[in-house]
């Protein structure tokens, strides 16, 4: 099995290793903020395919965790069954689960829209169909591949681990400028808020819809990709990422970049807190009960809240 990172794996882990020796003595406790960084980089992928899913085009998609899984395997298989480098293979199961999500979008999901009860039965129904059919056809689990870097020296904790908060960070920088700064992301944002005026101005409504829809498949393959070799693949593997998924769109509010930053930054750092110091299920609880407060006093989100703080300031200004 190749990784296709070369010198990079080796250089990696020795980098990280020197960065976390230097503030660990400066009295940084390195093992809370490796968690840290390992919940939020982890509430971030999870849910920022859901995010243009659910949060903008307004679609409840109880399959997100399934095309999570879907790109998971198709990675898997690259590596395993034609041998393709890791980054590549990352690639391909982003762009094979975008592909089904733009044929699933055409054939299934195009009737579905404003009919949030009827989206969540069809792709409850979806989810089921693709985690059964996986299972017939591979199994109970793929043959792992492997997690890259290997460990940070002085520390056990993966070097590939603490990348993927990079890699979160990375990915919703990118969302951020295809939705804000290009052609493509105007007319994506004008076709969802208002579709009737958006075709009198000549766009392409029903093609809108598809990439859109594609692009955030896409998301959920690559997030399933980019822990496809830290993570043990089984057809069940999409349902760990769906409750964060769902909690922090809500949380986060319609902002595919702050809502998400935010929501992942605030529940990522509390459920490392609370799991820390009382074990898993109590940090699960404590994010729950965050997300709750949150929607509770803030029914926009924390994106409404951000908003609220700017234009504050903008009146002193």
């Amino acid at each position: 099995m190749t990784t296709g990172f070369g010198a990079t794996g080796m250089l990696t882990p020795l980098l990280i290793g020197d960065v976390l020796g230097a503030l660990d003595s400066v009295g940084v406790p390195i093992p809370q903020l490796l968690q840290m960084a390992d919940n939020i980089a982890f509430i971030a992928l999870a849910a920022i395919g859901l995010t243009i899913i659910f949060g903008m085009m307004g679609v409840i998609n109880l399959a997100h965790g399934e095309f999570i899984m879907m790109g998971a395997y198709i990675t898997t298989l690259s590596v395993n069954v034609a041998s393709v480098p890791l980054p590549i293979a990352m690639l391909l199961g982003a762009l094979g689960t975008a592909i089904f999500g733009a044929i699933v979008e055409r054939t299934i999901v195009r009737r579905l829209y404003g009919r949030l009860l009827d989206s969540m039965i069809v792709t409850f129904g979806l989810g089921l169909i693709l985690t059964q059919g996986t299972r017939i056809i591979f199994g109970n689990s793929l043959q792992s591949i492997g997690t890259p870097f290997g460990q940070v020296p002085g520390y056990t904790y993966s070097g590939y681990r603490v990348l993927l908060l990079f890699a979160a960070i990375g990915v919703l920088g990118a969302v951020y400028l295809v939705f804000t700064r290009t052609e493509f992301g105007v007319q994506a944002r004008a076709t969802i808020q208002d579709p009737e005026t958006a075709q009198a101005m000549g766009v392409d409504t029903d093609r809108m819809y598809t990439i859109t829809f594609a692009i955030g498949s896409g998301l959920a393959g690559l997030t399933g990709a980019l822990y496809a070799p830290s993570a043990t693949i089984v057809p069940g593997m999409g349902q760990s990422f769906l409750v964060e998924s769902f909690v922090t769109v809500v949380t986060g509010g319609s902002s595919v970049l702050l809502g998400t930053a935010l929501a992942g930054g605030i529940l990522g750092t509390i459920n490392a807190i609370f799991s820390n110091l009382y074990g898993n299920f109590i940090g699960q609880i404590a994010l729950l009960i965050t997300a709750i407060i949150v929607i509770r006093l803030l029914p926009d989100g924390l994106t409404g809240l951000a908003n609220t703080v700017r234009d504050k300031l903008g009146e002193r200004q």
